[in-house]
């Protein structure tokens, strides 16, 4: 083995390492390439400047609108009250001996509408956690629940989902967010109802066994579900205020004053604008000025799926603003509030794009590539592994989706025209893939859910690990079967 590819590999497990211990990625991946950099002999400060930084621009310039209009439109969804009011009608409507359901449901779809899985999980765990208590659910799987409603098949798999998740693939394959959308509503509906049916049999077993909504006291190692310690992932994580039982209880009974048809309307606009602008708006106009050079000499292919998003949330967040101005006590401050929170998480990503074009710079990569290109004929089995390995990885799916497809998108893209498979299936294998192994105990989002919740990886990243890895990942071998014999509808 030569040098350069132990660099590679160690400067990959490096960066899972460091990155669960809480290194930001920010600092890591730059420090991380240019160990493979060195270890393969080659110039740190022109790998740094011209291949990681240009690489990093290139990805902030293309999402940067998309992550500040979602956490601008999440924001003021939460502060609003309307997420609240959502998370409250489905409760409502299902009713506490369905709170499973429920609690996915709301979640799901908060998500599909746009408003940020964090956001999401700090307005429903308090509703959650009432509700598992009065129906004697263990409340150690109120982060598996919350997980199967925010990081799965809203997250990629459905069609029109404005998760970033579903808009990376686009500009690679000139596709939009509703690439192959059958096959994209067979693998949310997996993803829902396998998910759904664990978390009611594991919630069963549980209870027959003795357990009601505390859960039991465990010590014990904190990684992989080995017990918590103060070193584990969930104490380290941001600060997050967990909500007692007793005050979810009196939260759940604070209804807030949004009518729930009003609180709809945005999460509706989103995808509803959406699909009009991809499918007959943007087609049935002349964009014929892309071509110019001024504007990238691009086709409305290659940019309608960002504008598509873009529109939609900006008119979202007009639609929030105008009808909640007197319910959001400081409009300025929400609005300033959701554009800092969107800096950390695109410049996170896209530094982690930066390390993925070293990376790929490398002469070694050429020996990892061959070996990711020849693990099968069909280009859709390549690419799901390559996608799903670096998802676990980066600790992040779209890291690890974005670190595959600028290292080896050309290259997937060409193989699946030259064996005439639909670039919207490719599309979609690729956001489902991101959604993987993406949500080991080290990815970011899984320990602030279980920060919020007040709980350790040892009582609830096992179940987490069933309806965020284990069944997601069956519906992307359900889909790639599907789609090699079928091909994209």
């Amino acid at each position: 083995m030569s040098l350069g590819l132990i660099g590679i590999i160690l400067s990959l497990g490096l960066l899972m390492y460091l990155a669960y211990r809480g290194i930001n990625v920010l600092i890591l991946a730059p420090l991380l390439a240019l160990l493979a950099t060195l270890m393969a002999g080659g110039p740190l400060l022109a790998t740094y400047t011209q291949v990681f930084m240009p690489a990093l621009g290139k990805y902030a310039i293309t999402y940067f609108p998309l992550f500040l209009l979602g956490a601008i439109f999440g924001k003021v969804m939460d502060v609003s009250g309307s997420a609240k009011a959502i998370a409250d009608f489905i409760v409502d409507k299902i009713g506490a001996q369905r709170a499973i359901l429920a609690i996915v449901l709301a979640c799901g779809i908060l998500t599909y509408g746009g408003v940020s899985l964090f956001v999401v999980a700090f307005a429903v765990f308090p509703i959650a956690a009432a509700l598992f208590k009065e129906s004697g659910i263990p409340k150690r799987l109120i982060p598996a629940a919350i997980a199967l409603g925010s990081f799965t098949f809203t997250m990629t798999a459905l069609p029109g989902t404005p998760a970033i998740q579903n808009a990376i693939p686009a500009p690679y394959f000139g596709t939009n967010a509703f690439a192959a959308p059958g096959l994209g509503l067979i693998a949310g509906l997996i993803m829902f109802a396998g998910g759904v049916v664990y978390l009611n049999r594991r919630s069963a077993k549980l209870v027959a066994a003795g357990e009601g909504y505390d859960p039991p006291v465990m010590n014990g190692g904190g990684f992989f579900g080995l017990g918590r310690t103060k070193g584990d992932a969930a104490d380290e994580a941001p600060a997050a205020p967990a909500v007692e039982s007793s005050d979810a209880d009196e939260h759940l009974m604070e209804r807030p004053d949004v009518p729930w048809a009003l609180a709809f309307l945005p999460i509706i606009v989103v995808i509803a604008l959406n699909y009009a602008l991809v499918n007959w708006i943007f087609p049935a106009m002349d964009f014929a000025y892309l071509e110019q050079e001024a504007y990238g000499s691009v086709g409305i292919d290659d940019v309608a799926g960002i504008w598509g998003i873009i529109v939609a949330l900006v008119t979202s967040i007009v639609i929030v603003l105008g009808a909640n101005w007197s319910r959001i006590s400081d409009v300025k401050g929400a609005v300033n509030e959701g554009t800092m929170g969107s800096l950390l998480p695109i410049f996170n990503t896209a530094s982690e794009v930066g390390y993925g074009a070293v990376i790929a710079s490398l002469a070694a990569f050429a020996t990892i590539k061959d070996a990711v290109l020849g693990v099968s004929s069909n280009p859709l089995v390549s690419l799901a592994l390559s996608v799903n390995v670096l998802a676990g990885i980066t600790g992040s799916a779209s890291g690890g989706m974005s670190i595959a497809l600028e290292a080896l998108g050309d290259q997937f893209k060409q193989m699946a025209i030259e064996q005439g498979i639909s670039l919207e299936l490719v599309h979609r294998v690729t956001a489902i893939s991101s959604g993987g192994f993406d949500a080991l105990p080290h990815n970011g989002a899984v320990i602030t859910l279980l920060a919020i919740c007040g709980l350790s990886h040892r009582q609830s990243y096992k179940d987490i690990a069933v309806v965020a890895i284990a069944v997601p990942v069956i519906s992307l071998i359900v889909i790639i079967v599907l789609g090699t014999i079928f091909g994209s509808f």
